[in-house]
């Protein structure tokens, strides 16, 4: 009984923050450009302020990465991707083109749901509200089930210092009582009018079967292939770095390095200077056992771990020093497990002589598992850059920087986001990095700019010879017997 009571509870509470939140979207629809940016600059003061506090919170809860780093991800998640919002028109004319004669209004989409993951829940949620009322949309928030206490107080900060700023009470709210009955619910409420899901397959799989629109993302299996034109000493550094930020866990990670052949030796050598540490076949075996569950989803408590907690997993025996764990493999697939994304320390290792094999192979480990998130070189060689990113199956390709970083727009000039889309090919809409555009709508105000002249054979199309021709001998009143005597047949 208490079980069915909760569902009940979480399923009322849908109900009541979802209709609160198009009450107080409809009253936001009036406010001005200057309204809606002062709301949101407040927001983003307020969750930068809290970064160290909501990244501490949200180690705490869910077990996973660091906290020094979520402090990162949770400031590049709140003034640096305002920085890159402030100056967006969404409210009344937002664009005219003189030449064209089309004027481009902004308009909100309504309630968007947003759905939040374990790894990154306080970051992804100052994310997801942000864009959301930027665009004047309201946001409810759905934390993951083992994140609510961060997620749920990240957006209470938020949504006080919107509401302190003039934001209506009740445009961002977030699920306290989270359960698969008020997922369910959320999803296919009446008041919500899109899904931003960012998450496991589950959750992006259901968003996307909803029967609403839905912006879904899916995994990251991210090769980082390294070529032997790369700088081996930087590219090394970068690799580490970046994947043992916050324990990997951001999608967008490195999952397996292709190395060239002829400079593999160095850039492992490079690699193990820098903390790496290349596990041996006995350790592999026991790694491979405790990183995923049967299904070949991640096992949860393997995610976001440093090497010497895996190891302590694994029951193997790893240097206090080290920062990742790396596997040498000799295929891709099932039965390889550690050729999977994993969401923790631990990288894959593979050796490719040239770079078409190199290509080759970091194709197959995209779609084993990343088809359309991202890929990173390491190169400096142009028309190899150009052509991995002609043919590899991502729609981020990331050159020479911390793919964790680089991928979400940190290290790089890309839209800073925390939720990356994959494209048709990863099962999703948009191939972007979402940002407040995709939660826009716009409309258009199109005049004429040419006329339609026709001839007049157009205006007076001539009747074909052969085109069946009204006898002047059947009167008005026999047609009218015809039908009716047809009608009756057919009702017989």
């Amino acid at each position: 009984m208490p079980e069915f009571d909760t569902d009940l509870r979480s399923i009322q509470e849908v109900r009541n923050l979802a209709i609160a939140a198009r009450q107080a979207q409809r009253e936001f629809f009036r406010f001005s450009q200057e309204q809606v940016d002062k709301i949101c600059a407040a927001m983003a003061d307020a969750a930068y302020n809290e970064s160290a506090r909501l990244a501490q919170m949200a180690v705490e809860e869910t077990t996973y990465g660091v906290p020094a780093h979520k402090v990162v991800k949770n400031q590049f998640a709140s003034k640096f991707l305002w920085e890159s919002l402030k100056d967006v028109k969404t409210v009344g004319v937002i664009r005219r083109d003189d030449a064209k004669k089309i004027v481009e209004i902004g308009w909100p989409v309504g309630v968007l749901a947003g759905f939040t993951p374990s790894t990154n829940p306080t970051s992804t949620a100052m994310f997801k509200v942000l864009i959301a009322v930027k665009a004047r949309n309201a946001m409810v928030i759905s934390p993951h089930p083992s994140a609510v206490k961060c997620t749920s107080e990240t957006v209470r900060v938020m949504a006080e210092a919107g509401e302190r700023a003039g934001m209506p009470k009740g445009l961002v709210s977030c699920l306290t009582t989270v359960t698969m009955p008020a997922l369910n619910e959320l999803m296919k409420h009446w008041a919500v009018s899109m899904l931003v899901a960012t998450g496991g397959e589950a959750v992006v799989r259901a968003a996307h079967s909803s029967g609403k629109p839905a912006i879904g993302v899916g995994p990251g299996n991210v090769p980082v292939y390294v070529d032997r034109s790369a700088d081996i000493p930087q590219a090394a550094d970068l690799v580490v770095k970046s994947k043992s930020f916050d324990w990997s866990t951001i999608c967008a990670t490195e999952q397996s390095v292709v190395a060239d052949a002829p400079i593999e030796k160095q850039l492992a050598a490079e690699m193990e200077k820098r903390g790496a540490y290349f596990m041996d076949d006995a350790q592999i075996g026991a790694m491979s056992k405790i990183i995923h569950q049967p299904n070949g989803l991640p096992n949860p408590k393997a995610v976001g771990k440093s090497p010497q907690a895996l190891a302590q997993m694994a029951g193997i025996s790893v240097p206090s020093n080290a920062r990742v764990l790396i596997a040498r493999l000799k295929g891709v697939g099932p039965e390889y497990p550690l050729s999977r994304e994993k969401l923790t320390s631990v990288l894959g290792w593979y050796v490719a002589d040239g770079w078409e094999k190199g290509c080759e192979r970091c194709i197959e480990l995209l779609k084993f598992g990343g088809d359309g998130h991202t890929l990173s070189i390491h190169c400096r060689d142009e028309n190899i850059i150009m052509q991995f990113g002609l043919e590899k199956p991502a729609f981020r390709i990331v050159v020479n920087t911390m793919a964790t970083l680089g991928a979400v727009g940190f290290t790089t000039n890309l839209d800073p986001s925390m939720t990356l889309a994959t494209g048709g090919i990863g099962g999703g809409v948009y191939s972007d990095n979402i940002h407040v555009k995709h939660v826009l709508n716009i409309k258009r105000i199109a005049y004429g700019v040419r006329d339609w002249n026709p001839d007049s054979s157009e205006r007076s199309p001539q009747r074909s010879a052969d085109a069946p021709q009204r006898s002047a001998d059947v009167s008005d009143a026999q047609i009218e017997e015809i039908v009716r005597r047809v009608l009756a047949e057919l009702k017989k």
